[in-house]
């Protein structure tokens, strides 16, 4: 009985280990080591950049320390994209799994 207890307490503690680590989140195909989030740049400004440059923003987020983007380039590609938080850089871009940029 005591055996069972302590399994199920050692899963519950590495459950919420995992629960509550941001790269537990990621998707694992970028990563950036961007630093304290307030130093990062809005998602909302490289949604503006990428506008601006071209590009129709369907979905942005925070992955793996990265912002990630869902959209279409200026080029029509209907693509997923990495950019850093700070410097916005492109850092990765894909399409249906097949990597077309890379820095």
């Amino acid at each position: 009985m005591k055996f069972s207890q302590a399994m199920m307490a050692l899963a519950a503690a590495t459950a919420m280990q995992f629960a509550a680590s941001p790269a537990a989140l990621a998707t694992g195909k970028m990563k950036c080591d961007s630093g304290p989030q307030s130093t990062w740049k809005s998602l909302t400004d490289l949604e503006s950049k990428l506008t601006k440059d071209g590009w129709k923003v369907k979905k942005s987020k925070v992955d793996g320390g990265c912002y990630e983007v869902y959209g279409v380039t200026p080029e029509g590609q209907n693509v997923e994209a990495y950019f850093h938080p700070v410097t916005m850089e492109k850092l990765l871009v894909s399409q249906r799994g097949k990597v077309i940029f890379k820095k």
